[in-house]
């Protein structure tokens, strides 16, 4: 469970720094509308999920999975000046020992496989999943 306090300046006040998830997908539910924010082209847009319902997200390691097709995106947290926000967020992922590699039915001649495979455990640990550092482990998977 996540609980941010109110901010001072509105939709300025980062509550969590901007970063991805591993696994294939996660999960968030929230008590209140907004705080999500995701980047997209380079531009941090509000998501706009009503509260107590459930957002689902793709995670790096089905953007693996897919070979691309599907993007882990990165996300942040600010916070609203007005109401605290509480929120719970679980990353979905297979068995740490699970060697994930981009799928055969996502592969072929005109798609190379653009990642590497790794064991699941392994990524975890290189990219330092304990970490909210902003970065992913496509980095050490792209190939």
């Amino acid at each position: 469970m996540n609980v941010y306090p109110p901010g001072f300046k509105p939709n300025t006040q980062i509550g969590l720094p901007a970063h991805y998830d591993p696994g294939y997908f996660g999960s968030l539910i929230q008590n209140v509308n907004g705080g999500l924010q995701l980047n997209y082209k380079q531009k941090w847009i509000n998501l706009d999920m009503p509260s107590n319902v459930f957002f689902i997200k793709i995670g790096d390691h089905a953007e693996v999975l897919t070979n691309g097709k599907y993007k882990s995106p990165m996300h942040r947290v600010i916070l609203n000046n007005e109401v605290r926000r509480i929120s719970v967020a679980t990353v979905h992922g297979p068995s740490l020992d699970t060697f994930v590699k981009p799928a055969p039915e996502f592969v072929g001649e005109s798609h190379p496989p653009a990642y590497r495979g790794m064991i699941y455990k392994d990524s975890l640990e290189a990219n330092g999943y304990h970490e909210i550092d902003g970065k992913s482990c496509m980095a050490q998977l792209r190939l």
